[in-house]
């Protein structure tokens, strides 16, 4: 979804302003749990082992808050791709599963590195990290859970971004992006007539006659549209009910929804849809 301030071009690694602005949310609002955590790690660590002194507990505790805010950047990047492409849930899984071991070992890499630097420079000592086989499993479990809730605290903060931008969105400036394969489709939303599931694909019934597609599941699509005043007519179908110029009784309760040249089905089973119309 785009509008005149949510273009692409000149975004930052060719993110939209609203999806920047969502991405630097998430992750400040990780910077301060990382913090408190850290804090209270070392508050901790101290408590039950006051002969270890303060900075030791300190150098572990800051060393890898350091540099998971850094690498906080995989699950960004993950995220961003899920809400973009709304990929099947194997993919998506493929995906992060990758991430997440790209995640904890670069984590442990870096703090370990850090921790090395630290120890020479601040104890005059060298830091030992322990038996790699043991050690990495270890702060495996624990990356996994910190990926886990950044890469639900990135997608909720993306989620929430596209339905305030398309709130705010002037309905005659609005305009949605279709991914028709390598192409690119920007349309404003007035000129869809309706969008049909198609497999795999989403079709877009546009006012001019084209019909481009777009891989993603209409749910995700129905999502986007539906404060444009697009109505699930059909468990196949959504139309926008700015276009539709008349309903035509099927029998049994199922009804033709006219828009133009154009016909949708409205299934029975979609009681609010006909309210919608009619209204």
């Amino acid at each position: 979804m785009s509008g005149k301030q949510t273009g692409t071009n000149g975004a930052l690694f060719g993110m939209s302003g609203e999806e920047h602005r969502s991405i630097l949310r998430a992750w400040l609002l990780g910077i301060g749990l990382i913090s408190s955590i850290c804090v209270v790690n070392v508050l901790t660590t101290q408590h039950d082992a006051p002969h270890l002194g303060a900075l030791p507990p300190a150098i572990w505790e800051v060393s890898s808050a350091l540099v998971t805010m850094v690498i906080f950047a995989i699950p960004a990047a993950a995220a961003l791709w899920t809400h973009r492409k709304a990929p099947h849930w194997w993919q998506a899984g493929l995906v992060h599963l990758v991430a997440v071991f790209a995640y904890s070992a670069l984590h442990v890499a870096g703090f370990v590195a850090l921790r090395k630097l630290a120890y020479l420079v601040l104890l005059q000592q060298t830091y030992d990290f322990g038996d790699v086989s043991s050690e990495f499993p270890y702060e495996f479990r624990k990356d996994m859970m910190a990926y886990g809730l950044a890469s639900i605290i990135y997608y909720l903060s993306l989620r929430q971004g596209s339905r305030q931008a398309a709130a705010l969105i002037s309905p005659s400036l609005a305009t949605f992006d279709i991914q028709d394969g390598a192409r690119l489709v920007r349309v404003p939303i007035n000129d869809i007539l309706a969008v049909r599931s198609a497999g795999n694909y989403v079709e877009f019934v546009l006012v001019d006659s084209r019909r481009p597609l777009m891989r993603t599941p209409l749910a995700s699509i129905q999502t986007d549209l539906i404060g444009h005043g697009f109505v699930r007519s059909h468990r196949s179908w959504l139309v926008n009910k700015a276009k539709v110029t008349g309903l035509r009784p099927e029998g049994s309760g199922d009804y033709a929804v006219e828009l133009g040249e154009l016909e949708a089905p409205l299934s029975r089973r979609f009681p609010e849809a006909l309210a919608a119309l009619r209204g």
